[in-house]
C-alpha cells in the first residue's frame, strides 16, 4: 500500500475534520448538561466522561477510511484547531488535546504498521486515545486534584466510552457510508467493493 497522500485523500481528512468539529462542539454542551446533573451528588467531573468518546471519533474514521500514517493524527488536530476557531468556549488548549489525543490513536495504528485495521485495533486505538488523553488532563485538567476513586472511575468510564463510541460506533459509521458507495476511491471502499465481489462469487 502506497504511503503516499493523494489530493481526495486530503480533501476528505479535512472535510472530517471540520464536520467532526461542529460535533464535538455540539457534544461539549451535551456533556455540560451531564455534569450539571451529576454535580449535585457529588461527582460532576463523571459528566463528560460518559460520552468522551464521541471527541476521538474522527482519528479512528478517517484511518480506517484511508489507511495511511498520519490520516489518525492531523484529522484529530484539525478537528480540534476548527473547533477552537469556530468558539469553543475550551479556547486554544484544545489544540494540544487534540494532539494528544491524535497522538493516542496513531500510536495504535503504528504498532501494527498500519496495515492491520480489524475492529480490535479500532478498538485499541480508542482506548490508547483515552489513556493518552487522560494522562494529559490529570495535568493540565487538574484531575489530581480530585479523590482517587473518583479519577479511577473517570478513567474506566472514558475507556468503556471509548470502545463504545470511538472503535465500535466508529467502525460502523465508516461501513455504513462505505456501502452507499461514496467511499468507492478510498481504501475502505476498496475493501467492501472486494468483499462484495468475493461474496457474489462465492
Amino acid at each position: 500500500m502506497t504511503k503516499q497522500w493523494k489530493l481526495k485523500e486530503i480533501v476528505l481528512m479535512s472535510i472530517l475534520g471540520v464536520a467532526f468539529a461542529v460535533i464535538y462542539l455540539l457534544a461539549f454542551g451535551l456533556g455540560q448538561g451531564l455534569v450539571g446533573l451529576l454535580t449535585p451528588f457529588g461527582i460532576g467531573p463523571l459528566g463528560y466522561e460518559f460520552i468522551y468518546g464521541i471527541w476521538f471519533i474522527v482519528s479512528i474514521i478517517a484511518a480506517y477510511i484511508i489507511r495511511k500514517p498520519g490520516a489518525a493524527f492531523t484529522s484529530e488536530l484539525i478537528a480540534g484547531t476548527v473547533e477552537v476557531l469556530i468558539g469553543s468556549p475550551a479556547g486554544p488548549q484544545l489544540i494540544m488535546s487534540a494532539a494528544v489525543q491524535g497522538l493516542g490513536a496513531e500510536t495504535a495504528f503504528a504498532l501494527t504498521k498500519w496495515q492491520d485495521y480489524r475492529t480490535r485495533i479500532l478498538v485499541l486505538a480508542g482506548v490508547m486515545t483515552a489513556i493518552f488523553s487522560f494522562a494529559w488532563h490529570f495535568y493540565s485538567a487538574g484531575f489530581y486534584a480530585y479523590e482517587y476513586w473518583l479519577v479511577a472511575i473517570m478513567l474506566v468510564t472514558r475507556i468503556i466510552s471509548s470502545i463504545l463510541i470511538t472503535g465500535l460506533l466508529g467502525k460502523w459509521l465508516s461501513d455504513q457510508l462505505a456501502k452507499t458507495g461514496v467511499l468507492r476511491g478510498y481504501a475502505l471502499g476498496k475493501e467492501h467493493r472486494q468483499k462484495g465481489e468475493h461474496h457474489h462469487v462465492s
